[in-house]
């Protein structure tokens, strides 16, 4: 391949784009690979489109390796496969429906476990048939509420999809290792660094569920780590480890405070330690949060109160990833003034059975912990409000905010948070789709067998963005190789012959299988084709500049700026054996 920069469509942009936030974004901008189309839809030019094939190459020999089977399902599908399963509500404002001119409802599909599982249905009867892994590399459509960071959150992003379809569990969990192992080879050999970290399941249902988030401060991701068991999680998956029950017996009897003015913890403490002696902290109290939950398909939302402890806001996310396929959402006022019994800065748990609130606590919250809470009345708190004793909760919920120095639920050792950014994510669905399909193989005794499926996905352009989150400097990108839109950039600075010579390396590198990106553009200055090189991030640069006259060029290695003159004789010979 040989790239002449005198004719390829490219322009390079000296400042970064005004609606960019992160590195990814005004790189991938500003060095010419992508260009905005609408909010979350770009557009990929040349050397972009280079790299995202490149980014699906890899993928697909991975995949096409570990013994999975290419497909390819439209984009355009129609609403009953997805009635079937109760994801054309559960999806709620995410997916882009439409109707054709006969009035029929179609959508731009999100995924496809449903047309996965129609095809297999469709061509396998027998046991016989079984294992098959199939696979499918596609543009996705997800009407994103807040697409940012250029193609890291967009409505339409390109991804890889597979499907496992196994006889029973010890198969699924097979097909689930076949599909981790081929991941880590996929990101190594992309030069993503990541993390495998244990995650929710969402709106995707089934089991066992994992993450790979690389690590990156402009990630939308928190997780934790601990540095002594290894443990890895997504926020919103980490368990809290629930502290022993204790005994009920003797403790102080539930006391009533007036407690004025003090709907906040934090005026809750002061006036607790000032005005009744006592000696307690925010982490004493016992914090009640009223959400309205609305189940996907109902007009109906359901009240329920999270008690959580007072030093902890909730996260909702976490609260989100609790409660799905149910969507949560805050009490406002006039929800309260519909409901008087819960009054406002002053919730308690005590009186919430009587009301017929359904009421989920923190882990912490065990019997025997005795907090000061609400007291139902407006200006009064309790204390020595007893779990177990004054009231029972209705079960527990993760829903407080995860923090750094909490304990790993495998070790208790101390986790530490970061931020990172998902870029492939594999579950065991079990049956749940193949329930809605009635998808089964007859066995050797002629009965049925249902089927049981994973998921698996890697984003593929995200994991362009990435790459450019991890791989790059102050001067541009600086890409791995393997992904790179070349293998050398030459540099002819143009005065002399030297363009000349440029073309001639060009020509040769060419003919020994080399990837070449060629600055062969005339009226240019030295000082702006070495800019746009360092931009542009191909891993070599081969400058042809002043050196000529003495027969020597100059190689550079763009990730550790070192240079070094050598004999242009040597030049082609020295990049082959680079790549």
């Amino acid at each position: 391949m040989l790239l002449r920069m005198s004719s390829l469509f490219l322009r390079t942009l000296r400042d970064d784009p005004a609606d960019a936030e992160v590195p990814s974004h005004k790189l991938l901008v500003r060095a010419g690979y992508i260009r905005r189309v609408a909010p979350g839809i770009y557009s990929w030019l040349p050397l972009g489109k280079i790299v995202l094939e490149n980014v699906t190459r890899i993928v697909r020999e991975e995949m096409d390796r570990m013994g999975a089977q290419e497909v390819l399902f439209p984009a355009l599908l129609p609403r009953e496969f997805y009635e079937a399963t109760g994801r054309w509500t559960e999806y709620g404002d995410t997916l882009f429906r439409l109707k054709d001119r006969r009035g029929a409802d179609y959508m731009l599909g999100p995924t496809h476990e449903e047309l996965f599982t129609d095809m297999v249905k469709g061509e396998y009867t027998s046991y016989k048939d079984y294992p098959v892994i199939l696979y499918q590399i596609q543009t996705k459509y997800r009407d994103e509420a807040r697409p940012r960071a250029g193609i890291l959150r967009g409505r339409e992003f390109l991804m890889k999809d597979s499907y496992s379809f196994d006889l029973d569990d010890d198969g699924l969990k097979r097909s689930y290792e076949l599909h981790r192992e081929a991941y880590i080879k996929t990101f190594d050999r992309l030069g993503i660094r990541y993390r495998i970290c244990f995650a929710t399941s969402g709106a995707m249902g089934g089991s066992a569920s994992e993450e790979f988030l690389a690590p990156t401060p402009t990630g939308e991701d928190t997780f934790v780590a601990c540095h002594s068991c290894g443990y890895a999680a997504n926020a919103e998956a980490v368990v809290t480890p629930a502290p022993p029950a204790r005994p009920v017996d003797g403790l102080p009897a539930m006391q009533v405070l007036d407690t004025p003015d003090t709907p906040t913890i934090e005026t809750l403490v002061d006036h607790v330690n000032r005005h009744h002696g006592m000696a307690i902290t925010a982490a004493d109290t016992l914090k009640n949060i009223v959400v309205k939950v609305t189940t996907p398909g109902s007009d109906k939302a359901e009240v329920l109160v999270i008690g959580v402890p007072g030093d902890r806001e909730v996260d909702f996310k976490r609260l989100e990833a609790s409660l799905a396929p149910g969507e949560p959402a805050i009490f406002e006022a006039e929800d309260f003034a519909r409901h008087p019994g819960l009054v406002r800065g002053y919730i308690g748990p005590q009186a919430l059975r009587d009301l017929g609130v359904k009421y989920l606590v923190d882990p912490r919250v065990v019997t025997g912990t005795s907090w000061v809470t609400g007291a139902n009345e407006p200006g009064k708190h309790a204390a020595n409000v007893v779990a177990g004793r004054d009231f029972v909760p209705d079960g527990t919920i993760e829903a407080a905010e995860v923090r750094a120095g909490d304990a790993c639920p495998r070790c208790g050792s101390a986790l530490s948070i970061d931020r990172g950014i998902e870029i492939g994510h594999i579950f065991q669905l079990g049956r749940k789709y193949a329930d809605a399909a009635q998808l089964d193989a007859l066995g050797p005794d002629g009965k049925p067998i249902r089927i049981t499926m994973g998921s698996y996905g890697i984003g593929v352009s995200r994991a362009v963005a990435v790459i450019a989150e991890q791989w790059h400097d102050e001067l541009g990108l600086v890409w791995p190789r393997e992904v790179a839109p070349a293998d050398v950039h030459i540099v002819g600075t143009g005065k002399d012959n030297q363009v000349d010579v440029a073309l001639d390396l060009a020509r040769e590198m060419e003919a020994r299988g080399v990837r070449v990106l060629v600055d062969d553009r005339p009226g240019v200055s030295p000082g702006v084709k070495f800019k746009d090189a360092e931009l542009l991030g191909v891993p070599t640069i081969l400058v042809v500049g002043r050196g000529l006259t003495q027969g020597v060029v100059e190689l550079r290695d763009r990730a550790s700026g070192t240079k070094e003159e050598i004999p242009l004789a040597e030049a082609v010979d020295r990049v082959a054996a680079l790549v």
